[in-house]
């Protein structure tokens, strides 16, 4: 990412609530991946969308999580296991995590047998839970629930580490969705394939272990702003830009 956007000035800003990855979060790596979709692909999400947008509907895991009849999708939203571990040797939760959410979306969306209103309603998941998948702190440990138990603050604004990631840096530095993501959409097609390589669980191992590395960034009661924002944006952009494309090949993968 270019230095000059890291550079530019930072408008803090009060966020309430503690979404995932944040609506705007949420929506450039839908707009990124829509980028990068094969025709193929667009034609099928076009139809299964109704011609919504992936940043259009990138939100809706959050958005139903306000009705209790889609309370067993919560745990779908992160993983949490010992830093220093790969998911794949971690003990795994009675309530699944975001790796079975993400496993049962494929397979529902990929099978045409299930009904359409089936394949919508997993199909939206999955776009919310490959955005999730790539904010370090929802690859992270339980015993501070992934960070919202370190309480600091955002210039001057009560906060915590899992919600600085999940909306302060992001809404701090002042872009709309569609400018962040024109900014992270253009990769050559070198970087692309080699940000696409790999599978989910090489994703998640790789935000696992960004994670363990923003805990040390830390120490519950810090005052956290420019030069946090300053040290971190990169990473912000780096994470976005990765799970949009990611998003996309997981989309060309279902649908080419």
């Amino acid at each position: 990412m270019k230095k000059s956007l890291v550079l530019l000035l930072l408008f803090p800003v009060v966020v309430l609530g503690n979404t995932i990855w944040g609506k705007t979060g949420h929506r450039v790596t839908g707009q990124i991946a829509q980028e990068h979709l094969r025709g193929k692909t667009k034609r099928a999400l076009n139809d299964l969308l109704d011609g919504h947008s992936l940043a259009f509907v990138s939100t809706f895991a959050d958005d139903i999580k306000a009705d209790r009849s889609f309370s067993k999708y919560s745990a779908w939203h992160y993983v949490n296991y010992p830093l220093g571990m790969d998911y794949v040797d971690s003990e795994k939760s009675e309530y699944g995590d975001i790796m079975t959410g993400i496993e049962e979306c494929i397979q529902k969306v990929r099978d045409k047998n299930n009904t359409r209103e089936d394949r919508v309603f997993h199909l939206k998941m999955l776009i919310h839970f490959i955005g999730d998948l790539h904010q370090p702190m929802h690859a992270s440990r339980e015993e501070d629930k992934g960070g919202n138990d370190i309480q600091v603050q955002w210039f001057g604004d009560g906060s915590n580490l899992h919600r600085v990631w999940d909306n302060n840096l992001i809404e701090s530095y002042g872009m709309t969705y569609t400018e962040l993501a024109n900014e992270l959409s253009n990769v050559d097609r070198k970087k692309r394939k080699a940000i696409q390589e790999g599978t989910i669980y090489d994703w998640v191992d790789e935000s696992h272990d960004i994670c363990a590395g923003l805990y040390e960034t830390v120490e519950t009661g810090d005052k956290l702003g420019y030069r946090y924002s300053y040290d971190h944006n990169d990473l912000l952009f780096q994470q976005l830009q990765r799970g949009g494309l990611r998003l996309a090949k997981v989309l060309n993968d279902i649908f080419g």
